[in-house]
């Protein structure tokens, strides 16, 4: 799908604009790390990945997992301006009986190819994909969004090690690094040292590039696409990118905006898309 840098940029904010209401009108969700992975999952949405929406278990689709699950109101998001969903279901995040769950969940919701929350396993489950496709002789592609607070887990090196000894050139890691996670400034809770130089070390095709400038986003999923090793992208990112008060504070983590900073919130949001 052919979007120009400006369109694209004008996609991230409706997706920052439609999570953030769903997540005011369910009172329950995560809005930093929504606001900060926009840019990267408006790319992945409107340009990169091969969709059909009317037909969500096409084989030939490629495959997204959202590993750091908590942040799928961005991703319902996408699902919902895509087509996968109905507008009706904007207002339905974290409802009983709802197919926009806290986490995603593939038993539920059409465009979830896997479901996702304990951190650290859905990298895993994007390394088992890529493996598979790869032995079926397919040329999907499998991309994966983990945080840099998962990388706290081991079990994200482990499949890192795994997807570069089979050299599974079909899959590529972003890692949106906005420095926060539940606790606080991941240097406190578990320093991540170097990312880049780790996912080197082990053997990737490695990338730093700002996760909110599009046309190096854009740079870097061209670059993958000639990849004979597994790809990482560090993107350095800001939590609550988009809204001020938001921005790099620990506790827009997880909380939901009230009423006045929710129309703020807003607010600065449209500024932002007209500029």
């Amino acid at each position: 799908m052919e979007r120009t840098v400006s369109e694209l940029q004008q996609k991230a904010m409706e997706l920052r604009r439609c999570a953030l209401w769903m997540i005011y009108a369910a009172q329950s969700g995560h809005p930093g790390g929504s606001l900060s992975a926009a840019d990267i999952v408006a790319a992945l949405y409107f340009r990169e990945l091969r969709l059909r929406p009317e037909e969500p278990q096409w084989p030939e689709r490629d495959r997204f997992v959202l590993s750091k699950g908590h942040v799928c109101p961005i991703q319902y998001a996408a699902l919902l301006l895509r087509g996968f969903l109905s507008p009706e279901e904007k207002g339905t995040l974290r409802k009983k009986g709802s197919r926009l769950q806290g986490h995603p969940d593939m038993k539920r919701t059409p465009g979830i190819d896997i479901s996702t929350g304990s951190l650290g396993q859905g990298v895993s489950c994007a390394v088992g994909m890529a493996l598979g496709l790869r032995r079926q002789g397919s040329r999907v592609r499998v991309f994966c969004l983990a945080g840099d607070g998962e990388c706290n887990e081991g079990q994200v090196w482990e499949a890192v090690e795994t997807a570069v000894k089979y050299r599974l050139s079909n899959f590529i890691l972003f890692v949106d690094q906005n420095g926060l996670q539940n606790d606080g400034p991941c240097e406190e809770i578990m320093p991540p040292q170097s990312l880049a130089e780790k996912f080197r070390s082990f053997g990737c095709r490695t990338y730093e590039i700002d996760g909110h400038a599009m046309e190096e986003i854009l740079a870097v999923l061209d670059a993958a696409q000639d990849s004979d090793v597994p790809v990482a992208v560090v993107a350095h990112t800001v939590k609550g990118k988009g809204v001020s008060f938001m921005e790099h504070a620990v506790k827009w983590h997880g909380t939901a905006p009230n009423e006045e900073e929710f129309r703020l919130a807003m607010t600065e949001l449209e500024r932002g898309a007209v500029r």
